[in-house]
């Protein structure tokens, strides 16, 4: 099984695995992936889910580590690859003065993306009418795991210790929703100027389309090198059925916020989350995708992964040959685009550990080169 298989196999059918202990912790509740553990897998960290449902009743195995940290996948008595886990980070150690352990205010993706939720609650959050099904961005506030509002100057803190002291390399700042027609860019804006007035690092922001998209250049302006906008689903009647709340927000008005972002972030600069797998065809994703990559965003197309405690727990997430389906023809889009993760410059297309679709631009035997594509 090629690294690419591999990879697709395992985020969509997740992973048990023996040694549970082994590297970074996993990720439970929250934003972002979760119910997740950081992989390495033919030199790309990837998220593998290990504690859902699917995951549970995973046919892949990963055996514990050997002493180099190298653990075997298997399926049945069949060695398919193997992995290896990052290390738990050293700003995890670390607290503020006021007693915050560092790993409230942000956490590791992958293997050298810092990400944080800078505001751990939305406006439809606690409506099940509203309320966006596949999210649990409360559980980890519920657990303890982590605080409601960090503040500029928090994470300007974490953001410091963990480029120095674990390499951290970009940065993915979200948020959710909170009252007021900003839909949280104004939080957004604050956080970027104090995580840039302690270190250089790049950084994503990721919020819903503004009602005035002069927060763009503020957010900019502020430091943020690139946007995120999250369609999640692309067809009218799922993002009814799947986000009743942030439907109301229609599909046109994220289009007319592609538009303008783009000039003031730069071709390819903005993207947008698409999970594959709530009730979307693979006909739709694909078309929809074309759209963007005409407008300049990067669709990030993950596997939908339910996750537990949520209305969606018990939802299928997409099988592998799903997503071959929609990444293949995607990847050659994005390269004859010249539109490539490698090109990003923070966040999560940049990241890539969230669905295999970066493989599969690599698989085409194309890379960057000074602005151009050129064969490797």
């Amino acid at each position: 099984m090629s690294p690419q298989e591999l990879i697709n196999a395992l985020q969509s059918s997740g992973a048990r695995l023996v040694d549970p202990r082994a590297g970074a912790q996993s990720r439970r509740g929250g934003a972002g992936p979760s119910d997740h553990k950081a992989m390495t897998i033919d030199g790309q960290t990837v998220m593998v889910p290990v504690h859902t449902a699917a995951a549970f009743d995973s046919p892949y195995l990963v055996e514990a580590p050997d002493v180099y940290g190298r653990s075997r996948v298997l399926r049945g008595d069949v060695v398919l690859g193997e992995v290896s886990f990052p290390a738990r980070p050293k700003f995890y150690d670390l607290e503020t003065a006021d007693g915050i352990p560092y790993s409230q205010i942000a956490v590791l993706h992958g293997r050298d993306v810092l990400a944080t939720t800078v505001l751990q609650s939305c406006i439809r959050y606690q409506s099940r009418t509203k309320t966006c099904q596949f999210c649990s961005i409360g559980q980890s506030l519920a657990a303890g795991r982590t605080i409601e509002r960090k503040t500029p100057e928090q994470l300007g803190e974490v953001a410091e210790a963990a480029a120095r002291l674990d390499g951290v390399t970009h940065m993915v700042m979200t948020t959710g929703t909170p009252p007021g027609k900003d839909r949280g860019a104004k939080i957004l804006t604050e956080s970027v100027a104090g995580v840039k007035a302690r270190v250089d690092l790049p950084i994503q922001v990721q919020c819903e389309p503004p009602d005035d998209f002069s927060w763009f250049q503020a957010m900019k302006d502020a430091g943020a090198d690139a946007l995120g906008m999250h369609l999640e689903a692309v067809t009218p009647e799922v993002r009814q059925r799947i986000m009743p709340g942030k439907a109301q927000v229609s599909l046109e008005t994220y289009y007319e916020a592609f538009k303008a972002a783009v000039p003031v972030f730069g071709f390819g600069q903005v993207s947008t989350y698409i999970l594959a797998g709530l009730g979307d065809s693979v006909e739709a994703i694909l078309e929809t995708s074309r759209r963007l990559v005409d407008i300049g965003v990067y669709p990030f197309v993950v596997p939908f992964v339910p996750i537990s405690g949520t209305p969606l727990e018990s939802h299928a997430g997409p099988s592998a040959e799903f997503m071959h389906r929609i990444l293949e023809p995607l990847a050659g889009m994005l390269v004859a685009s010249g539109l490539k993760s490698i090109d990003v410059k923070a966040g999560c297309a940049k990241c890539g550990a969230c669905s295999a679709l970066s493989t599969y631009e690599k698989a085409l035997g194309q890379t960057a080169c000074g602005g151009r594509v050129a064969a490797e």
